[in-house]
């Protein structure tokens, strides 16, 4: 029997395609989905239901270049859809995700079966330590508020200080620490999550710079 989370997940969310990346579906909400029923135990915004402008770039660029992942031990932080993730795995990565939302949890465990790949959850502390056995973290639209990148970049710092490779997706949001980043690509996205006249967006993937 599933858990009542998965099962409002695929009674009222559409398994759809992502658009321009071929092959990989993902359960997407609608105008029909009412997400208000779907309460999450600390309220977080469901951002897990959409994709978004970081995100897509960085399966983007996956995708484009699987050479970046193949073979590597790739964190997908603040998952969400677990979208990048899952392209981490399919381009050869063994991949894992880190998202606290309960409801995006459940989204990325059914995303990822959807899609035929492992993607197993992880906690993650960004108050802590850098975690141990993690050669890449993909970081997609982490930067969204200004008090959301006060704790994310001490963190990804502590990281790259580590060791591990660090790649943000963003759309050059204001909390984005450029002055700490190395543009890599920017790829025309549609980004489905924001409330845009048009969907045409461009995101950009970053390393942090040691």
């Amino acid at each position: 029997m599933t858990d009542p989370i998965t099962r409002f997940i695929t009674r009222n969310l559409e398994l759809r395609p992502v658009p321009s990346l071929p092959g990989i579906v993902l359960y997407t909400a609608h105008s029909g989905s009412r997400l208000s029923r779907l309460a999450s135990a600390d309220d977080a915004a469901p951002y897990w239901a959409w994709q978004w402008a970081g995100g897509l770039a960085l399966a983007h660029h996956f995708t484009r270049h699987p050479e970046r992942v193949a073979g590597k031990r790739v964190l997908d932080l603040g998952a969400g859809s677990g979208l990048v993730g899952i392209v981490a795995a399919k381009a050869g990565a063994l991949a894992s995700a880190a998202e606290i939302d309960l409801n995006g949890r459940a989204a990325i465990a059914l995303n990822a079966a959807a899609n035929a790949v492992a993607l197993p959850l992880v906690d993650i502390d960004i108050s802590g330590d850098a975690p141990a056995g993690i050669d890449l973290i993909a970081a997609g639209d982490v930067f969204y508020s200004a008090e959301v990148a006060a704790l994310m970049l001490p963190f990804l710092r502590k990281c790259r200080a580590a060791g591990i490779e660090v790649l943000i997706g963003d759309p050059d949001r204001r909390d984005l620490p450029l002055g700490e980043l190395e543009r890599l690509a920017s790829y025309q996205v549609g980004d489905v999550g924001d409330a845009r006249a048009s969907a045409e967006r461009v995101g950009s993937v970053y390393r942090l710079r040691v």
